[in-house]
């Protein structure tokens, strides 16, 4: 019995230890990533310019629904680690939050493949939708698109038969929202079809710029940059798909006798979302020389700043 005990004990403070661990890995990470987020969101914000382009305004929402995201995570990931448990209703928002910000990230890359085509190929009358003045229109039907699934999930989803929306707490997870067998089945459909979709545009979209280099004889280098702009969005893609094959990994990790499911979850969380999200944007950002040239200004006037307040101190 004294064994037993003992086991159980050394168990419960492995299991502390490895939350504690876990806790110290993200919030430095997602730390890191709010510094990188705000000197971006600060240079769009202090030279408006930026806004005048229907290109620099898809990065500028790709920004904040990607701190959006990663936000609603990290503060799912902290309630699931130290079993915090509150009723339904105010749970589905933050799930609901966290998952149309991750659903939408493939249909923006979409979205910012065709600028690019556009702006290449009809330079001088390029279509009203796509006019710097009213890309937010687009932006909004990409919003609402993809709100419209999670909606009718969780709104129709189906609960324990003793949990009360209302008043019963339980653990915010997505499972919780919807307990249906069939969801899974669906979830991977639409997944499925979603990048299917986004993978022949950005395809579409590369090829009708590398046709379009033959013609063009004067503005190669622009054109060229076109080409490597989809190249990355193509790569963005390719790390969203990363956060789509949590399921697989899980089911062949877990074969592994001593490998507990909750270690497993969060390296399916750590590699396959926080750093896909975290790399996109930044990779992204830093390859434009114009924005490249802010940032560092943009940093050095912080230090400077931030140098001056503590001398004062």
């Amino acid at each position: 019995m004294q064994n037993l005990t003992e086991s159980s004990a050394n168990a419960t403070s492995t299991r502390s230890l490895s939350g504690i661990i876990k806790v110290c890995v993200v919030i430095p990470f997602f730390c890191v990533f709010l510094c990188c987020i705000g000197v971006m969101l600060h240079t769009f914000a202090s030279h408006r310019q930026f806004l005048e382009s229907s290109r620099y305004i898809l990065f500028c929402y790709l920004l904040v629904k990607d701190t959006l995201q990663i936000l609603s995570s990290v503060l799912l990931f902290l309630f699931v680690m130290g079993r915090v448990q509150f009723a339904i209703v105010f749970c589905a928002p933050l799930l609901l939050v966290s998952v149309t910000t991750s659903q939408n990230t493939p249909l923006i890359l979409a979205t910012m493949s065709l600028e690019r085509y556009v702006a290449i190929v009809y330079p001088l009358q390029r279509p009203a939708a796509w006019q710097s003045n009213r890309i937010w229109i687009i932006i909004l039907i990409l919003c609402l698109v993809t709100c419209i699934h999670p909606l009718v999930d969780y709104s129709m989803g189906q609960h324990g038969p003793a949990v009360n929306v209302l008043t019963t707490p339980v653990l915010c997870k997505d499972r919780t929202l919807n307990t249906s067998p069939n969801r899974s089945f669906f979830k991977l459909f639409r997944n499925i079809l979603i990048f299917a979709g986004v993978a022949i545009i950005i395809l579409f979209t590369y090829v009708r710029i590398l046709l379009e280099t033959r013609k063009l004889r004067k503005d190669r280098a622009s054109v060229s940059k076109a080409m490597h702009t989809v190249l990355l969005h193509g790569f963005q893609l390719l790390l969203c798909t990363m956060a789509f094959t949590h399921t697989i990994t899980e089911r062949f990790i877990t074969l592994h006798p001593n490998w507990l499911p909750e270690d497993v979850a969060f390296f399916n969380y750590f590699c396959f979302m926080l750093i896909p999200r975290f790399l996109s944007p930044i990779i992204y950002g830093l390859r434009d020389k114009n924005l490249r040239g802010y940032y560092r200004k943009s940093v050095l006037s912080c230090s400077n700043k931030l140098q001056v307040h503590v001398s004062n101190n």
